[in-house]
């Protein structure tokens, strides 16, 4: 009997694949990203930027070669300015006056919609229809359907009972765009607190409703501090888009009665004076505003979800 013997095989070498640096991976997952950002530069920063160069220049654009460079000296006129000065006093109360009663009707719609009872469904869907109308014809809708003198529904209402007929854009100006604007953002506050209160922990209410806790107390010591972050997210939110807000004073005012806003100043400014200088100072001042709250409103949304992580 013969013993064969078996030659050993050549190991293969086996080719070390090279990994991708930290940094091409890292490349490789905002590559799908670039194309957005780019449309988003393009069609939000460079008009910045040339409004900003523009705020620097005294630029009438019925005498343009009389254009020449101001300095700061536009945003000195805005900030001097007794209409201007009026416009931001303005704004900021409209903006407080929409938000706290938004915040106030947008809390009691949560707390009935956060409670079962039939239709509750439908009940939801009506009530955020008015945050899904387009601002302009939600304005115009209060302005005639609701406001007119002559065949609005609230003096038909009046009528009917025997009262007075006012004139309500006429009497209460301010009063009208901010009952407009309250209607329009009511839905968006109660989302945000109806979130918040599904979001509660169920056992933590049914241990105090066992402890003999009413539903003032439970409400007052508990939901209360516990919506106190999404108050303050519908709160900023909100203000980062009333400031903003063009269409329903333009609509229902025309921006006369005293209800001429900061974004109302500007378009007057721009394109009834012609004055295009003065009015990019003014909205300059407009977008530095909108980041100071927007950056609250970021850091609020973070810590939200920090929370949620963990607690998760």
């Amino acid at each position: 009997m013969t013993a064969t013997t078996t030659a050993p095989v050549a190991a293969t070498p086996v080719r070390a694949t090279r990994r991708p640096s930290p940094r091409l991976r890292a490349w490789a997952t905002r590559a799908p990203l670039l194309p957005a950002l780019v449309f988003m530069i393009v069609v939000t920063q460079l008009p910045f930027v040339a409004t900003l160069v523009i705020s620097f220049f005294d630029w009438n654009a019925l005498y343009p070669k009389a254009r020449r460079f101001a300095g700061i000296d536009n945003y000195r006129q805005v900030l001097t300015d007794d209409a201007l000065r009026h416009s931001v006093w303005t704004t900021a109360l409209l903006t407080a006056a929409v938000v706290l009663a938004s915040l106030v009707l947008g809390l009691a719609l949560a707390l009935l919609l956060n409670r079962r009872f039939p239709g509750r469904g439908v009940v939801r869907t009506l009530l955020i229809a008015p945050f899904l109308v387009v601002p302009v014809a939600a304005a115009l809708l209060w302005k005639h359907v609701l406001y007119n003198p002559e065949y609005g529904l609230f003096n038909g209402l009046l009528h009917y009972v025997g009262g007075p007929q006012p004139d309500w854009v006429s009497n209460t100006p301010l009063l009208a765009v901010e009952a407009a604007l309250v209607w329009q953002w009511t839905p968006f506050m109660m989302l945000i607190l109806l979130a918040g209160l599904q979001s509660r922990d169920r056992q933590q209410i049914e241990a105090a409703r066992v402890d003999g806790a009413s539903d003032w107390q439970i409400f007052r010591h508990l939901t209360l501090p516990h919506l106190r972050r999404y108050l303050e997210l519908g709160a900023l939110l909100g203000s980062i888009h009333i400031v903003q807000n063009f269409d329903a004073v333009f609509t229902i005012t025309s921006g006369g009665l005293g209800t001429a806003n900061l974004p109302y100043t500007v378009y007057q400014t721009f394109y009834q004076a012609h004055e295009n200088g003065l009015a990019s100072a003014a909205g300059v001042l407009v977008v530095i505003g909108s980041l100071i709250i927007a950056t609250f409103a970021l850091r609020v949304v973070s810590s939200l979800f920090r929370e949620e992580v963990s607690r998760a």
